[in-house]
């Protein structure tokens, strides 16, 4: 697995919308945000709120457009989502991922983003970053945990040991070392049956999601773990379940309950409540490359 060059002071990087569109007043907060990096913003078409096609950012064609000339462009260093929400999983078939994995380069973003991070870990073959985006985090400010893994995550300096906060407990224990994949539950569900289906055989799986009832995640790992995705996997990590709340409170299960029966009767590791996803403070994670995790010690580490 190859891992892009790390961006740098001054660095031109693309801003590109792969799903759902950028409000009108979020746009030159988000360009500002990634100038206050020392970053040179290149805003390709799909971010901007005149082209947007229904929920997309832009069509189809465009967006996918956008991703190719992003990686195709000699003079730009990184490719940086501004924002997820909805539709990145339909650009997928249009893209050239042939022509992508020749021209690797820092991608960052997450949410929807994931159906991306897959693709580009599994086709092409290169790291990708898991991280806040400029429309959606970065343009309100940032606390000094996420700043600092967004720093790290963009600059370089993503290895080694991954400090935790002290919310994250171990629902399993043991030890697992593997490739990372996974991020938005909803877009790993949505893969399954598909060229780009998640594989989790002997790697670390991620999991996060956003605005989901409850039954809809034990639907969602139900079909995981009907696919043999955890039984695959090396180990888990469960990151924020923001605003996921039960449907009638009175009758269901809790989340903690729901992962009780669906994930953990593989025997895998677990660590849960990761601050990675929808949620601040929030850690940035190098999608495919290869870390460590102790549940029984709490810790996660980045090889080198």
């Amino acid at each position: 697995m190859l891992t892009p060059n790390s961006l740098y002071p001054g660095a031109r990087v693309a801003l590109v919308a792969p799903a759902s569109a950028v409000p009108e007043d979020r746009l030159q907060p988000a360009i500002d945000a990634v100038k206050a990096l020392e970053l040179e913003p290149v805003v390709f078409p799909s971010c901007y709120y005149v082209n947007r096609h229904g929920y997309f950012a832009a069509d189809d064609a465009q967006r996918s457009k956008d991703i190719q000339d992003a990686f195709a462009d000699t003079d730009i260093q990184g490719v940086i989502c501004i924002r997820g929400g909805y539709g990145a999983h339909r650009i997928l078939p249009l893209l050239n991922l042939r022509d992508i994995a020749r021209h690797p380069k820092l991608f960052a973003g997450y949410s929807d983003v994931t159906a991306l991070h897959t693709a580009f870990n599994q086709v092409c073959r290169f790291v990708t970053y898991h991280t806040p985006m400029p429309s959606t985090e970065w343009y309100q400010g940032l606390d000094e945990y996420t700043s600092t893994y967004l720093r790290r995550a963009l600059f370089g300096a993503l290895t080694g040991p991954m400090p935790l906060l002290p919310e994250v407990e171990a629902l399993a224990p043991g030890k697992a070392k593997g490739t990372l994949c996974g991020g938005n539950l909803s877009l790993l569900r949505d893969s399954l049956g598909t060229p780009w289906e998640i594989d989790t055989r002997g790697k670390i799986l991620f999991l996060e999601d956003v605005d989901e009832k409850t039954y809809r995640i034990d639907g969602m790992l139900t079909q995981l773990r009907n696919a043999g995705k955890f039984d695959d996997c090396a180990g888990v990590l469960l990151g924020a379940w923001a605003n996921c709340e039960p449907e009638h409170p009175d009758r269901a299960l809790t989340l903690e309950e729901i992962i009780r029966e669906t994930v953990l009767p593989s025997g895998k590791p677990v660590l849960s409540a990761l601050p990675a996803g929808h949620v601040l403070p929030t850690m940035s994670l190098p999608m495919g490359a290869v870390v460590e995790m102790d549940a029984d010690e709490k810790t996660l580490e980045v090889c080198v």
